[in-house]
């Protein structure tokens, strides 16, 4: 053996044992059950999904959104750069929350088409991407402020007979609102029953005007209670925040100590974000500092003392996957203008399970045809052949993870499709080494003039198809470029292990001493 041959068999040795290293933590994720994957802990399972193939949405199911941006509210540059923003957003969102290789990309001009692969839970997905995440800190208007603003709004409301028109029941109408909408706590409260009908009434034409120009309304948190009555919270709030969520450096959930058994998001601010915040504070000791998410006050504390520390809790009897939702959207920032979800559809992981068992079925009856074909007619050298068509699948399997390559329904098509070009590839090989043996060439001679013969012919082959698959990979949507990805790797894989391996064995067995006759 020369030390070129001992040089090629310690690459093909060192190769195949990393693809079995790279594969392993696939095949130890897919051979679990359920059950065990479960009883793994957090970090590990996500350590080895990570590291495993990772399936695409018709493998495993899951969510494809197309989402359009709302652009109407928003002016020049702003409404040109929206639909990027959001997407940003978007992206980094889907980031925190694991989703192994989504895909989101840009459709048209205001939309955006978000596919997560394994993500099932329907309303989970739609919080997460469609949550506009809008964080406001607001000062309440002080009690006589807000008792203010309500015995306007009930003046005005009686003049115009507003309570009787509106439906309200009878303890309603005969109280004046001002005594259910101001409390202690300076907000309004309202029973569940009271809601629609108090609603109707903040919506009669020329209610503006009553409020001033530097307050608003805002709702609270439906469900909440107020001495055994639910109802939700209606507040007098500074109309200009005082800060925004722009000043999050970064939100996780945590138990909430005020409510054993629930979550609460706890936020750090930035060194900016905790400068203002303490000057906010500092400032307003014994108001109330409303936290509004979204549109909605979801706690209003009093503020007791100057706050250097820029911390502040979002608390809301959340469970534990609502409060790290909730954390996420927080950290990637809130979008630049609503989205709307104008299409989705769910892929459960039947229907990938069902796709994933008829892709190998046709891709193993396809290779179990050519193995035949292979051994039948070209005997020892199809064995070698097939040798070699073996460690181009592997090859191309533990590749896969290795770039973070997704593996797709077309993605399984492009296997195939590899298996064809390297069976095409041996047989370029082996017919030209049968030509060179009827013209009386030995067997040395022609497995070498075989070889070179056919290169040129090969390469050009694969070359041509490799740019092809490129192109494919660039302009694409998500299925093609997983059909892209596969044809590549695999073709790379081909000219190592259909040239440089299949060379290497017929090598082996020419060298131990003159051969009169090849099986081929």
């Amino acid at each position: 053996m020369t030390r070129a041959d001992q040089w090629k068999l310690f690459g093909v040795i060192l190769v195949t044992v990393a693809s079995l290293v790279f594969l392993w933590p696939s095949y130890r994720l897919y051979s679990m059950k359920p059950a065990q994957q479960a009883a793994l802990g957090a970090k590990e399972l996500s350590d080895l999904r990570r590291k495993a193939i990772h399936l695409g949405l018709d493998l495993q199911g899951g969510m494809h959104m197309v989402l359009e941006v709302d652009r109407s509210r928003l002016r020049g540059a702003e409404a040109k750069d929206a639909p990027e923003r959001a997407m940003e957003i978007i992206r980094n969102r889907v980031d925190q929350f694991g989703v192994a290789e989504p895909l989101i990309q840009r459709q048209g001009e205001d939309r955006i088409v978000v596919q997560l692969p394994g993500l099932t839970d329907r309303q989970r997905a739609m919080d997460l991407i469609g949550k506009t995440a809008l964080l406001e800190f607001n000062l309440v208007r002080t009690p006589e402020e807000v008792k203010t603003v309500f015995e306007r709004l009930d003046s005005y409301l009686a003049a115009r007979g507003g309570a009787a028109s509106a439906g309200l029941d009878s303890s309603l109408r005969r109280t004046p609102l001002t005594a259910h909408f101001f409390s202690l706590e300076s907000s309004g409260f309202i029973r569940d029953q009271d809601l629609p009908a108090v609603e109707k009434l903040l919506a009669t034409p020329g209610i503006d005007s009553i409020i001033p120009a530097d307050s608003k309304l805002v709702w609270g948190k439906p469900g909440e209670g107020s001495q055994g009555v639910s109802g939700r919270g209606l507040y007098v709030l500074k109309k200009v925040p005082e800060m925004t969520g722009g000043t999050i450096a970064s939100a996780i959930a945590e138990p909430d100590q005020q409510s054993p058994g629930a979550m609460a998001v706890g936020m750090k601010m930035t060194p900016r974000g905790r400068a203002d915040f303490a000057r906010i504070t500092g400032n307003n000791v014994g108001r109330q500092l409303a936290i509004v998410l979204d549109g909605v006050v979801n706690s209003a504390p009093v503020i007791r003392e100057r706050i250097p520390s820029g911390d502040a809790k979002i608390s809301g009897s959340f469970d534990i996957t609502e409060a790290k939702d909730l954390a996420i959207v927080l950290r990637a920032g809130a979008l630049p203008a609503p989205v709307n979800i104008i299409e989705e559809r769910s892929v459960g992981p039947s229907l990938g399970g069902d796709s994933i068992q008829e892709g190998l079925t046709a891709g193993l009856v396809g290779t179990i045809m050519v193995v035949v074909f292979m051994l039948v007619y070209y005997q020892l050298s199809g064995a070698i052949a097939i040798a070699a068509l073996a460690l181009n699948l592997l090859y191309v399997a533990a590749a896969m993870p290795l770039i973070g390559a997704t593996l797709t329904l077309p993605g399984i098509a492009g296997l195939v499709l590899t298996v064809g070009m390297a069976v095409d590839t041996n047989v370029l090989i082996f017919e030209r080494i049968r030509e060179e043996l009827r013209h009386q060439k030995s067997v040395r001679q022609s497995v070498q003039l075989g070889y070179d013969r056919a290169f040129r012919t090969i390469l050009d082959a694969h070359v041509t198809t490799i740019l092809s698959a490129f192109f494919l990979l660039g302009f694409g949507s998500g299925p093609v470029k997983g059909f892209a990805i596969t044809l590549i790797i695999g073709l790379g894989a081909n000219m190592f292990t259909a040239v440089l391996f299949t060379r290497m064995i017929f090598d082996f067995m020419l060298a131990r001493g003159p051969v009169e006759r090849l099986s081929i």
